[in-house]
C-alpha cells in the first residue's frame, strides 16, 4: 500500500500540485503508518517534510474541534440540536432568527450566499455584523450551503456555554488528553522551522508562515478564536483523534463521545435534500473520499490542501496534510481533490 501511496504523492509533487505533504493511515490488521514526502516549498534550500510537520489545517477546524465540542455539550445535556441559536447568541438578528437551530449549524444548512473572505478589509466588527445580520435567501434547513459563518456561530455557542475561549476548551477536552502536542490555535508556540508555509499572499504582502491562512479567521483573531479555521496540527495528532473515533469515541479509558453522538456523526442528517452530511462531519463524499467510501465514512477537508476521514465499521482512517495553496492558491480544488480521492481509494480499498 505504501508504495502505491508514494507513487501517487510523488507524481503530485512532480506536477506541482504541492511541494510536499504528509500522509497517515490505519486499516484492519495493520499498524498505523505515517510517511512524509517532498519539502516545505519549491526552494532548493527548503526544509524536508517530516512526519510531524505542522500545517494550517484550515476548515478541518470546523470538525476538530468546533463541531466535536458542540457534540460533547449535547452529550452532557447542556445543548440540544433543536435549541434555537438566539437562546445562546441573542445578538443574531435577521428575519429568520427565531427559526435558526443548532442542528442547522451542525449540518451547514444556513444559506449564507457570500464568502466571508470578501469582507477581509471590513475588520472583525464588520465581519461579525455580516454574520449576525445577513438575510438568508432560503429558509434555514432548506438548503445545504457550506460557509465559514455557520461554524463561527457554532463556536460562539460553544464559548457561551463553556464561559471561556474556544481554544481553551479544545485544549482541555481534546488536545491535552489525546496528547496532541503539536496542535494549537496559537502557532507562535512552535518553531517556524516545523511549520509549513501556506501561501505568498498579496493581500498581506508576505509569505503566510505560522499565521492563519483563512482571511476571515485571521481578521477575527483580533477579537476571538473563530470556529471555522485557524487550527494548526500534524498528521500524528490528527491520527490520535481519528483512532479515538475508530474506538467508538473512547481512548485510554476516557469517553469523548456517547454512542448516540457517534451514530449521529455517521448518519445522514439531510436525506430530504438528496445530499449527505453527518452531524458535525461531512459524510459519504465521493468527490474527495473516493469510490470506496461508504454511507458511514465521515471526514473533513481544508482549503490549504488537507483532509482527514474515517470509517468506524471498517476500522480505517487517514489524514493527508499538504500546502496546496503554495506558492499561490489554484483556481479550483480539482487537483487536490484528485490526490485526496486517489489516496483514499488506495487506503479504503483494503478489505
Amino acid at each position: 500500500m505504501i508504495e502505491k501511496i508514494s507513487n501517487r504523492i510523488n507524481r503530485a509533487i512532480l506536477e506541482r500540485v504541492f511541494p510536499g505533504c504528509v500522509v497517515g493511515f490505519v486499516s484492519p490488521g495493520s499498524e498505523q503508518t505515517i510517511a512524509a514526502f517532498g519539502t516545505h516549498t519549491y526552494d532548493l534550500l527548503s526544509p524536508s517534510m517530516k512526519e510531524d510537520s505542522i500545517f494550517d489545517v484550515a476548515s478541518i477546524t470546523k470538525a476538530i474541534p468546533t463541531s466535536s465540542l458542540a457534540l460533547q455539550l449535547i452529550d452532557k445535556d447542556k445543548l440540544h440540536p433543536d435549541d434555537r441559536l438566539i437562546d445562546y447568541v441573542p445578538e443574531f438578528n435577521n428575519s429568520s432568527r427565531e427559526k435558526v437551530l443548532i442542528r442547522h449549524l451542525l449540518t451547514q444548512t444556513l444559506n449564507y450566499n457570500f464568502r466571508l473572505s470578501t469582507l477581509k478589509d471590513s475588520g472583525p466588527e464588520g465581519i461579525l455584523n455580516a454574520i449576525l445580520t445577513t438575510e438568508f435567501p432560503s429558509e434555514p434547513g432548506s438548503a445545504f450551503f457550506y460557509s465559514n459563518a455557520t461554524s463561527i456561530l457554532l463556536g460562539m455557542v460553544v464559548e457561551k456555554l463553556n464561559k471561556e475561549c474556544l481554544a481553551v476548551t479544545a485544549q482541555r477536552e481534546f488536545f491535552d488528553p489525546l496528547a496532541m502536542e503539536r496542535t494549537s490555535f496559537f502557532p507562535e508556540q512552535f518553531s517556524k522551522h516545523d511549520i509549513v508555509p501556506t501561501e505568498i499572499d498579496a493581500w498581506r504582502g508576505r509569505v503566510i508562515h505560522g499565521e492563519i491562512h483563512d482571511e476571515s479567521a485571521f481578521v477575527l483573531r483580533q477579537k476571538m478564536v473563530a470556529g471555522s479555521a485557524g487550527l494548526f496540527s500534524s498528521v500524528p495528532d490528527l491520527m490520535r483523534f481519528l483512532q479515538m473515533l475508530l474506538n467508538n469515541g473512547m481512548w485510554q479509558g476516557r469517553r469523548y463521545f456517547s454512542d448516540n453522538s457517534m451514530r449521529r456523526m455517521q448518519t445522514n442528517q439531510i436525506p430530504w435534500l438528496g445530499l449527505y452530511t453527518g452531524l458535525g462531519w461531512e459524510l459519504n463524499q465521493k468527490r474527495y473520499m473516493g469510490n470506496y467510501c461508504s454511507g458511514q465514512t465521515i471526514g473533513k477537508t481544508g482549503f490549504t490542501g488537507c483532509v482527514c476521514m474515517c470509517d468506524v465499521p471498517r476500522q480505517t482512517a487517514m489524514a493527508l496534510l499538504s500546502n496546496y495553496t503554495f506558492p499561490a492558491r489554484k483556481p479550483d480544488m480539482q487537483a487536490i481533490d484528485s490526490v485526496r480521492r486517489d489516496i483514499a481509494e488506495i487506503i479504503f480499498s483494503i478489505k
